[in-house]
């Protein structure tokens, strides 16, 4: 496997993330609480595989071809609706890491009020990051491939 192909990991990585949410939701709306906990410790190993492979994707674009990302410029009229769903996509990123640590913690620590009372933040949230990272590789290497 090559760094080019992580893009499509990456996505796949983001969709089994969502699944696994999804999935460890419904669980827990009908108190499978060992089953919630399983899907969600895989969420958040996917997840953390994810971003490992985002982080040297990137390295890998910054030191072959100078820029670390691909810019989304053609066509024109879809640009502006492209980067409103990177931008909240990213601002989600930023805020979803130390909500995961925190949720986790309090699950970890048994304190399941306090774990309940995080995630009905942290879960949407993760999962609008989770699927909005599958559009963006959609959008930006299927749909309307762009050129480096």
């Amino acid at each position: 496997m090559t760094y080019s192909s992580l893009p499509a990991v990456n996505a796949s990585l983001n969709g089994l993330s969502a699944c696994l949410l999804v999935t460890g939701w419904f669980f827990i709306r009908r108190q499978r609480r060992v089953a919630h906990a399983c899907c969600m410790c895989g969420a958040v190993v996917s997840s953390t595989i994810f971003l490992a492979c985002y982080v040297y994707y990137h390295y890998m674009m910054k030191k072959l071809h100078g820029a670390a990302h691909t810019t989304f410029l053609e066509p024109a009229w879809f640009r502006p609706i492209y980067l409103a769903i990177l931008f909240t996509h990213l601002a989600g990123a930023v805020v979803i890491v130390p909500l995961v640590l925190v949720t986790l913690m309090r699950a970890a620590r048994r304190r399941f009020d306090e774990h309940k009372q995080i995630a009905r933040w942290t879960f949407p949230i993760w999962l609008y990051v989770s699927v909005t990272g599958v559009v963006i590789y959609l959008l930006l290497y299927q749909i309307f491939p762009q050129t480096r």
